[in-house]
């Protein structure tokens, strides 16, 4: 179903989404449409919503899904415009919502993008192409501010450091390019033993996920895309690191109907609703063969729930 091993546990995906069929399948993260693509070649019940916020992910998906084009919606959005655009276009409730999170290979891949730290380009790393780039944030965010954006979204041990470095460098000159970004940081963090990553990998998370606001987006859409299923209908996600996985287990946690409040409260507080039943008790990490042939799939983790019925 999935031997080319680009999209990320794909046969996990199709295994837990197939049975949902037929009806809407919501590819939230359309990509380059590999998920896609599979749960459409077993499933000729499913009819596809895919959505992604880069253009030039819409396009690569609309060629390679093109044998389903009957099936297909196609849409340049971000994803937690999901409940806009399922009303838009008259669309039922979602049989099964997939959402395969971060920076896509085909971001990664290609250096005019500016998402990569081993591929000069310009540093750019919008995903949709408009707003502030990653050069804006770089070069005209304060000291405090580059720390604060590299401790909570990259978890960089050593942000101060960074961020130092980053506005001393600026002062001499803009910082414009990943390679000028990628070499000030090796500089500055090194290579260690029990760092088993570039040196560069947090702080450019960190700058991407900002500048493309991903956890706000990742929270706004989580609780409505639950809620939108129909019942007996599943959402799927792919994480790819804690900030984003940690999200997702609270959110589905809280909406099994389980208490999230910190445990230092004497009574629960969140008044929390079941809305859905969590699939998946231990998080799906891909296998060690899969790890092989695609790396990318390394640090994924995926969770699944079911709608409830109407609550």
């Amino acid at each position: 179903m999935c031997s080319d091993h680009v999209p990320v546990l794909c046969d996990q995906v199709v295994e837990w989404l197939r049975p949902c069929a037929p009806g809407l399948l919501v590819d939230a993260t359309v990509g380059a449409g590999g998920h896609a693509a599979a749960l459409l070649d077993v499933e000729p019940g499913f009819r596809l919503l895919g959505i992604d916020r880069d253009p030039e992910a819409v396009a690569t998906a609309r060629r390679r899904l093109a044998p389903h084009e009957p099936r297909l919606h196609l849409v340049q959005s971000a994803f937690d415009d999901l409940q806009e655009l399922l009303s838009e276009l008259a669309l039922p409730r979602p049989s099964a919502i997939l959402a395969d999170l971060g920076c896509s290979s085909l971001q990664l891949g290609d250096g005019k993008r500016g998402f990569s730290f081993l591929l000069d380009g310009p540093l750019d790393m919008r995903m949709g192409g408009d707003g502030p780039t990653a050069a804006d944030l770089v070069n005209g965010a304060s000291e405090d501010e580059l720390v604060t954006a590299l401790r909570e979204y990259g978890e960089e041990r050593r942000a101060r450091a960074v961020a130092r470095a980053i506005v001393r460098e600026r002062r001499r000159s803009p910082i414009l390019t990943t390679g000028q970004l990628s070499s000030l940081v090796e500089r500055v963090v090194g290579w260690s033993p029990d760092r088993h990553i570039h040196p560069a990998t947090r702080t450019f998370q960190a700058i991407r996920i900002a500048v493309n606001d991903e956890l706000g987006q990742l929270d706004r859409f989580l609780e409505p895309a639950a809620r939108s299923l129909r019942p007996g209908g599943r959402l799927a996600v792919i994480s790819f690191h804690s900030l984003e996985d940690r999200r997702v287990k609270h959110t589905l946690r809280r909406l099994e109907g389980r208490c999230v409040c910190p445990p230092e409260l004497p009574e629960c507080r969140c008044s929390p609703e079941a809305v859905v039943r969590v699939l998946t008790r231990r998080v799906v990490k891909p296998s060690a063969d899969e790890v092989e042939a695609n790396p990318r799939s390394r640090s994924a983790r995926l969770r699944v729930a079911e709608r409830r019925g109407e609550v």
